[in-house]
């Protein structure tokens, strides 16, 4: 439908049907339904034009109106005895007197840039044994009117404001980073609060400035830590937050820095951890204010033990998932290393729990969001709908599109895959330090042990290579070759039956496809710190050189084995990118027949025969 320019009032009351709609009445001629996304009683009057069912730009953005403001929030985080101050940019269409627009709002902590000078955590130093029995442990971007940013362009003219936040202790905004707390979540809250009347802002002369140009609907977005802060606030049940597109985005920030109690790094930043995060993102000026918070963060944060506490609790966003009222539009790599698709997979099974309204996007791609050319229709699609309330189809279509290996893209009615069967592998050593997997039990061989040697130095990469060839720092098992593609949706486990020389190490299990030329290639990989063998919540010491089951999770995926391909469990000690690297030398003595693997596989043991 091409050219529909709707007004919409509220001021009728009557109803009318056609193809796609919006609340109130039209230009005449034009039958426009009620859509129940919006409540009547927030009706408002909006003026847009709809091209193919979407809107379309019809504001000139040389006109925007843009306005830099200060957000009053309800907290202190720095001490100071006043409340933060978030620094936004308002940019929204120059409309008619009375018409009133929905807002598209990000917050991020690195707008005004980064602070390099900010030191990272030394990761070449040796492990923390627990005592036994153990213990509990600048500026943002100066848009002028002809240029509006990539979100501000395109919604801008389409009907939209776009709103850019400064996120606390950075840039232009007072208080202190404090990476994932309730100090971010309530200060970036308080943007949306403004917008429905129920928080204050001033202008840069310190005039009290209302929001009174828009309907109060608010969608926010954002990929890595922008992502992140939607998640955080929408589980406060906000008013006026009608949806959020989180983009590779964290859902707990403890496994975000830790894996089953062990230090872990995001990929590509080994020795960051939440404190160094805050570090990074203070930029406002005499920062200096926040080093007592920095300094606090850095001992609750516990790298000692890397166990859960009341600091990761606090940042972790699961347990508000009940409290949500917004819709979500979830879009994650599944070949992100920094933030993990643990962030997605688990926040997703929370959504599902809770019943929200949502749909996920999965590509081949690493920490980014899914290629412009069909992702940017799907989030336009979704702000019309939950934003504008124009009838489009979307929530008919599947809840989940998935990026497969040669691009080509799926829809499917569910992830983890519908069809899916946890499987269980069992592993037999072969030689000194190879072995097979197996789709049936093995037989017990309780003294045939296998040896493996920690290198932290080398990498991962490395140590998979040659897989038919006995290596000192790794162990081994293999499949047979695949008789057809084996499509593994969900979360892989591991199960391990060893012993250690030592009171602590570090355990890595990786995941890998070696084609039919032998060549390696790592699909995901899951590590533990064996001292916290009954949760992460507490680590206790373990006897050295006597045998115990550690039981951990790897980074859940959606791959398809190749025919021809086989799978297989690679057993390392440190994983150098990843883990802490202590000094080589650990030894670990695995028994492989009281050893297994379970793998979400679609169609159970049957794709393996």
């Amino acid at each position: 439908m091409k050219g529909k320019r709707v007004t919409a009032l509220a001021l009728t009351g009557l109803l009318f049907a056609s193809t796609f709609g919006v609340h109130g009445e039209v230009q005449a001629g034009e039958d426009i339904p009620l859509n129940g996304t919006i409540p009547e009683a927030e009706l408002s009057s909006t003026y847009i034009e709809l091209e193919d069912g979407k809107t379309s730009p019809i504001y000139d953005p040389a006109e925007a109106i843009v306005e830099e403001l200060w957000v009053e929030t309800e907290v202190d985080s720095d001490g100071t005895g006043e409340l933060d101050l978030v620094a936004i940019q308002v940019m929204r269409p120059n409309t008619e007197e009375g018409i009133e627009v929905p807002v598209i709002y990000e917050m991020s902590p690195y707008r005004a840039g980064l602070d390099w000078s900010v030191p990272f955590f030394d990761v070449d130093v040796d492990l923390n044994p627990v005592p036994h029995p153990g213990n509990r442990g600048g500026r943002g971007p100066n848009a002028g009117p002809a240029n509006l940013g990539a979100l501000g362009n395109f919604f801008v003219p389409r009907g939209y404001a776009v709103v850019l936040g400064e996120g606390i202790g950075s840039g232009k905004s007072t208080g202190c980073a404090t990476t994932g707390d309730q100090y971010e979540t309530l200060s970036t809250k308080a943007v949306i609060d403004w917008l429905n009347g129920s928080a204050r802002a001033f202008d840069a002369e310190g005039n009290e400035i209302a929001a009174d140009w828009t309907t109060g609907n608010v969608g926010m977005i954002g990929a890595s830590y922008n992502g992140t802060l939607p998640n955080a606030v929408a589980t406060t049940g906000v008013e006026g937050l009608k949806t959020i597109v989180p983009i590779v985005a964290i859902s707990n920030w403890y496994d975000y820095f830790r894996a089953n109690g062990a230090v872990v790094a995001p990929g590509g930043y080994q020795g960051e951890d939440a404190s160094v995060l805050a570090g990074l993102v203070t930029t406002r000026s005499n920062g200096e204010i926040c080093e007592p918070v920095l300094e606090q963060m850095m001992e609750d944060e516990d790298r000692i033990t890397g166990d859960y506490n009341e600091f990761w609790d606090e940042r972790n966003y699961l347990d508000g998932v009940k409290d949500i009222e917004a819709s979500v539009l979830l879009a994650h790599g599944l070949n992100d290393w920094n933030v993990k698709t643990k962030q997605f997979a688990q926040w997703w099974d929370e959504l599902e729990r809770h019943d929200v309204d949502r749909k996920l996007w999965l590509h081949q791609g690493g920490h980014s969001a899914p290629p412009a050319s069909l992702w940017n229709e799907e989030r336009h699609r979704w702000f019309d709908y939950w934003l504008y309330g124009i009838e489009n189809g979307i929530m008919d279509e599947e809840q989940v599109n998935i990026q497969r290996e040669n691009r080509d893209w799926v829809q499917q009615e569910a992830w983890p895959h519908a069809d899916v069967q946890d499987t269980t592998l069992w592993l037999r050593g072969e030689t000194e330090g190879t072995g097979s997997i197996h789709t049936s039990p093995v037989p017990n061989r309780p003294h045939d042990r296998q040896q493996l040697t920690d290198d932290p130095q080398t990498r991962a990469n490395v140590l998979v290579r040659n897989p038919e060839e006995n290596q000192e720092n790794r162990l081994v098992y293999l499949t047979e070759e695949l008789g057809s593609p084996v499509h593994m949706s969900g979360t892989p486990e591991v199960s391990i039956r060893l012993n250690i020389d030592r009171p602590v190490a570090n355990l890595t299990a990786l995941l890998v496809e070696y084609d039919e030329n032998g060549d390696a290639d790592i699909i995901t990989r899951g590590w533990m710190d064996p001292q916290n063998i009954h949760g992460d919540h507490r680590s206790i010491s373990i006897t050295p050189e006597r045998d115990y089951t550690f039981e951990w999770d790897m980074q859940p995926h959606d791959y398809v084995f190749e025919e021809g391909s086989r799978i297989g469990i690679v057993l390392i000690a440190s994983d150098y990118d990843y883990t802490i690297r202590p000094e080589a030398g650990t030894e670990l003595s695995v028994l492989p027949t009281r050893s297994k693997v379970t793998l979400p596989i679609v169609g159970g043991k049957s794709a393996f025969e």
